[in-house]
């Protein structure tokens, strides 16, 4: 089983019915699955400029990242988080996608489209997290590009 079989049945795993997600998935029809947040992950939303800074953050700081989705016409960035992570939380541009709501969700290998994986899934199950986000989030936030408080 390839990386990207692991990575499809980990993503697949998420749907309402894993089996047949899974199925489609292997027929490619369709590409893109709508799959429920709050199952296996939840989904931190930001405008992609921020999305982009904290990658290279992420990077930078050598930590192992965990799924990254890109929406090229929304221009919205969308990392994975541990299920419930967002329950509550709040930052000021920023969505949250949690139990109750749906994700649109492409088939996890490098493609172009409007949705599009900037960190792939694994299939492990890793996810970022949500309390290093947010501090890398105020990092980039409340500092200028010289390094200094923004105020």
């Amino acid at each position: 089983m390839g990386n990207t079989t692991v990575a499809m049945e980990w993503l697949a795993g998420a749907a309402l019915d894993p089996v047949a997600c899974a199925r489609q998935w292997r027929r490619h029809q369709p590409d893109v699955a709508l799959l429920p947040a709050g199952r296996r992950w939840d989904v931190v939303i930001t405008p992609e400029r921020l999305g982009f800074t904290l990658l290279r953050a992420i990077s930078s700081c050598r930590l192992r990242p965990g799924p990254v989705l890109f929406d090229t016409c929304a221009r919205l960035t969308g990392f994975f988080v541990p299920p419930g992570a967002t329950t509550g939380w709040f930052a000021s541009g920023i969505r949250c996608a949690g139990t109750g709501t749906w994700i649109a969700t492409p088939w996890p290998r490098p493609a172009g489209g409007r949705l599009r994986w900037l960190v792939l899934p694994d299939g492990t199950g890793a996810l970022h997290d949500l309390t290093t986000l947010e501090h890398l989030m105020h990092d980039t936030t409340t500092h200028d590009p010289t390094g200094n408080h923004a105020g």
